[in-house]
């Protein structure tokens, strides 16, 4: 004890005043409640399921504009009757296989033009507009085939070898026979929507070198008061008093 100042090994302790306590760690981005996260997934997992199911029914409804080219652009099977017996006009002809591989074709660009149009509205890709896709393009195939079959010409072959008399060429009933024909739109939608998601869509904030936060750095203590300073004797090369 010299000067009424205390010292100990040369050095004097100050104590930290409030301005210079460390600033507290912020708030981990994982560490939300329990109940938060659950009601956030809940809420998430609706709005990509409402999301799938708009996009299924809106789809599906395309459908129509499928069936009406299939049944402008597909060709006819040409019949002729001789009042007895109804036979093919041209017995090598590839009309059967045309309509077939029209549907095909037509599938295909549907599902191009589709998947362009649902990337559009949703750019963020995700598991329930895929499948929304994918469900609303075979629900379009389905409407398409039974509305091209529908609207074309009739099944009845007898009766409309009847109406037109004999020796008149008339164009057989409109049929898919590759019923395999009616995944064309939903593979190619989803094919689509993918290479569409990996080309144009945004892309997540990637943080492979540092993937946690950086923490606080420490805070640097202040130097202590003048009168906080050990006291050196100058009698004592070692700056010790007596």
């Amino acid at each position: 004890m010299t000067g009424g100042r205390t010292w100990h090994d040369g050095r004097v302790t100050a104590p930290l005043t409030p301005h210079d306590q460390p600033p507290p760690p912020p708030p981990y981005s994982g560490a939300e409640l329990p109940g938060d996260a659950s009601k956030d997934a809940r809420a998430a997992f609706l709005t990509e399921l409402r999301q799938g199911a708009l996009v299924a029914v809106a789809v599906a409804v395309t459908g129509v504009l499928l069936g009406l080219l299939w049944l402008w652009l597909a060709p006819r099977i040409p019949l002729v009757s001789d009042g007895k017996a109804i036979y093919l006009k041209d017995s090598e002809g590839e009309e059967a296989i045309g309509a077939d591989g029209t549907f095909v074709l037509l599938g295909l660009a549907m599902g191009v033009l589709t998947a362009a149009a649902v990337f559009w509205r949703y750019r963020r890709g995700g598991i329930g507009v895929v499948l929304g896709l994918a469900v609303g393009g075979l629900l379009g195939s389905v409407i398409a085939w039974r509305l091209g079959a529908w609207l074309g010409p009739t099944g009845d072959l007898i009766a409309h070898a009847k109406a037109v008399g004999p020796k008149v060429v008339f164009g057989g009933p409109l049929r898919l026979r590759a019923k395999g024909a009616l995944v064309a739109w939903p593979a190619a939608a989803m094919l689509a929507h993918l290479c569409l998601t990996s080309a144009l869509g945004p892309r997540d904030p990637q943080s492979w070198d540092n993937p946690y936060p950086a923490p606080h750095p420490a805070p640097v203590p202040a130097p202590p008061p003048e009168d906080a300073r050990p006291f050196r004797n100058p009698e004592h090369p070692s700056g010790q008093g007596s």
